[in-house]
């Protein structure tokens, strides 16, 4: 543990239902900047946000960990199906939420998101009028364009897995075109199995920081849903907004060269970091130096 700071139970409304999170008050302080910590690909907030949102809050910052809806302990269905617009809609929904508290700052939210969450930062902080509340954004081994992370993937993984992939992603299409929930598949898992993340290393890696509530299931469309994600295409549009975004160098999930593109084009704070893609979770190599230069760049631009 971080601090001896008590994680405290808050629930929103986002969609018609109901998402919930543990918010942790700042340290030291009445009424403080928060910061919003949104997950990445079929993670939950038990799983590793957990411990980043204890930092902040020992720092003196706010800091509020969710799920998604259908993740985690967050009502909603259909459960493990990944929607970028639907999640991101819950990070507005749990930006407004905070906001709404007496012990914040509503003029000093900030959004942590790491992976696909990542991604949804830099979305929904470059909105006109959402933006409004967005201080500041911290991006971490941000998935910022899924046909970038298509091509890596096609690149690292046997031609018999991509095409079993591809049959799983056909399948699901076909699934929600009929009305049915789309088949589950395992997120990770050893080389050469059906999950989607399957490479060396990365069933260890996940397994080190999943949290009780997470789940090894994903919807079997993710492949299709991801081509189109892109949020780093407009991220010219922040370049008013203060940016952080931390790069693993070794990244084989997220690639590195498309979170530097979307970093230049936001006139972002770039820190790099000589690891993959868990490298800097709680528990792995460049966690410590992650969490440091985050409340680097917070004390500077939030204060």
């Amino acid at each position: 543990m971080t601090s001896q700071i008590t994680p405290v139970d808050l629930d929103f409304r986002s969609g018609g239902d109901t998402c919930r999170g543990w918010f942790l008050p700042a340290a030291g302080t009445d009424r403080a900047p928060c910061v919003v910590l949104a997950h990445g690909l079929g993670g939950t907030a038990d799983s590793g946000l957990l411990q980043f949102a204890e930092a902040f809050a020992a720092a003196g910052y706010a800091a509020f960990a969710f799920d998604y809806r259908g993740f985690g302990r967050s009502d909603g269905g259909p459960r493990q199906v990944v929607s970028p617009s639907r999640q991101q809609d819950d990070v507005r929904a749990a930006v407004a939420a905070v906001a709404a508290r007496p012990d914040v700052d509503a003029d000093r939210i900030v959004l942590w998101g790491c992976s696909l969450g990542g991604g949804h930062a830099l979305e929904v902080a470059r909105e006109p009028g959402g933006a409004s509340r967005i201080a500041a954004v911290i991006s971490v081994v941000p998935l910022v364009d899924g046909r970038a992370a298509a091509v890596a993937a096609a690149r690292q993984h046997r031609p018999g897995a991509l095409l079993r992939s591809t049959g799983t992603t056909v399948a699901a299409k076909a699934a929600a075109a009929l009305g049915r929930t789309e088949p589950l598949v395992p997120l990770v898992g050893p080389p050469g199995s059906t999950a989607v993340l399957s490479l060396e290393g990365y069933e260890e890696a996940y397994a080190s920081i999943a949290g009780p509530s997470w789940r090894n299931e994903i919807g079997g469309g993710v492949g299709a849903v991801l081509g189109s994600f892109r949020p780093g295409a407009k991220a010219a549009e922040l370049a008013g907004t203060p940016v952080l975004v931390q790069i693993a160098d070794l990244d084989r999930s997220a690639p590195p060269h498309a979170a530097s593109t979307a970093a230049f084009a936001a006139r972002a704070e770039v820190r790099h970091y000589p690891g993959d893609h868990f490298d800097l979770f709680p528990g792995r190599p460049c966690h410590d130096l992650a969490v440091t230069h985050a409340l680097h760049f917070l004390r500077r631009h939030v204060g």
